[in-house]
């Protein structure tokens, strides 16, 4: 895997270097951030969640949030970024799933996937 670096920003830069614009555009790559709202955390949703976006291929991460609902981000193929979201609206058996807000956001190509506080 590349690893891409680039310079700061100059001041009174407008716009990201060029290096973060080319990655927040991968080609074949989608990104989602999801908000889990429920009975969502205490249920095993975090660890479940790791162990299908691994099987799926999709890389990120997910965490529980103080206000309760869960937050992860889904990045791969686009394909498999669709499952995730799709597992995410019912979540494991333990879940009771109330709502799923689902933002596209610009790609980050972490490695792995991982739960996280």
């Amino acid at each position: 895997m590349a690893t891409l670096t680039s310079p700061a920003m100059g001041r009174g830069s407008a716009s990201p270097p060029a290096a973060c614009r080319r990655l927040a555009t991968l080609p074949g790559v989608e990104s989602k951030k999801v908000t889990v709202s429920g009975r969502v955390q205490g249920v095993y949703f975090r660890d479940t969640c790791r162990r299908m976006a691994l099987a799926a291929g999709v890389r990120g991460w997910v965490r529980n949030r103080p206000d309760g609902t869960v937050q992860a981000l889904f990045e791969g193929e686009p394909d498999a970024v669709e499952q995730m979201v799709a597992w995410a609206h019912t979540g494991p058996p333990q879940a009771a799933v109330s709502a799923v807000e689902v933002t596209s956001v610009p790609a980050s190509d972490p490695v792995g996937f991982r739960v996280v506080g």
